[in-house]
């Protein structure tokens, strides 16, 4: 609902959506991969060499509006492109069938992060690709401190307000668990500086990152806890030229299927000894 509630006006937000997208890309294209049937799951998609391209996303207007370089490479090659509408936690795709996974800043959001891994190594090819970008644990821990500095003060406790995101040990063990062989976890940390927290929270809510959470509280947030919390926020993390940064930390993963060969016969008296 809330990436749907954004989809709209995205185009105005999606700076760090194009980052992601564009470092995929840039990846994908030093591995000089054709893939057979790819899918892309995301807002704004990277570049690639597919035979069969897939945009995938829960939020139609998505599919319709994302700017894809690789849908156009595809249409002049004559390559078929396809829409999906679908949800990253029941995947539609069937098991070995696809030759590369690609998901642009969705991961971090899902509910069940090992079980939607594992639903995409499934849907691999032994040996296929697959490559995120998601937020990691060090995203918003500016805003993460100053919202619980001033509830405590205003409200006298703590609300979740922004969800937990992954460490890089985390992630890297899940991909493991999910069966992917060479698994990668590279960091990109980017610090976008703002002249008002306010403003902080205006770009969340047009990236569709607003508050998820189910335990969240269910009033707005009051006036006198949001105006502390930029009180404190320009108090902590001010920097020498008067703006203040917000840490947005991107996550890529990357991996392949892990491939695990059929056990042959044994020849004509061949006799398996144990011990």
């Amino acid at each position: 609902m809330r990436r749907l509630r954004a989809a709209a006006g995205f185009d105005a937000f999606d700076f760090l959506a194009l980052r992601a997208a564009e470092e995929i890309s840039e990846r994908l294209a030093e591995r000089k991969e054709h893939f057979g049937t790819a899918v892309c799951c995301g807002a704004r998609q990277p570049q690639i060499d597919a035979r069969h391209l897939v945009s995938f996303d829960s939020v139609s207007e998505h599919l319709r509006t994302a700017p894809s370089t690789s849908r156009t490479n595809a249409n002049e090659g004559g390559v078929r492109a396809l829409a999906v509408i679908g949800d990253e936690e029941r995947l539609p795709f069937a098991p070995t069938s696809l030759d590369l996974y690609a998901s642009v800043m969705t991961l971090h959001a899902l509910n069940d992060v090992p079980g939607a891994l594992a639903q995409i190594r499934r849907a691999l090819k032994p040996n296929a690709a697959f490559v995120a970008a998601m937020f990691g644990g060090e995203t918003l821990k500016e805003l993460r401190e100053a919202l619980a500095l001033a509830e405590i003060e205003s409200d006298g406790g703590l609300s979740p307000r922004v969800f937990p995101f992954a460490d890089v040990r985390d992630i890297g063990n899940l991909l493991q668990r999910a069966g992917f062989a060479e698994p990668v976890v590279d960091v990109d940390t980017v610090m976008v500086h703002y002249s008002d927290p306010l403003k902080l929270l205006q770009d969340l809510r047009g990236m569709g990152e607003s508050n998820v959470l189910v335990e969240r509280r269910r009033s707005f947030l009051k006036r006198r806890t949001l105006g502390r919390m930029c009180e404190i926020y320009a108090e902590k993390f001010v920097s020498s030229d008067g703006r203040l940064p917000a840490t947005f930390q991107i996550f890529h993963l990357s991996g392949r299927a892990r491939f695990e060969p059929q056990q042959q016969p044994l020849e004509d008296g061949a006799r398996m000894r144990l011990g």
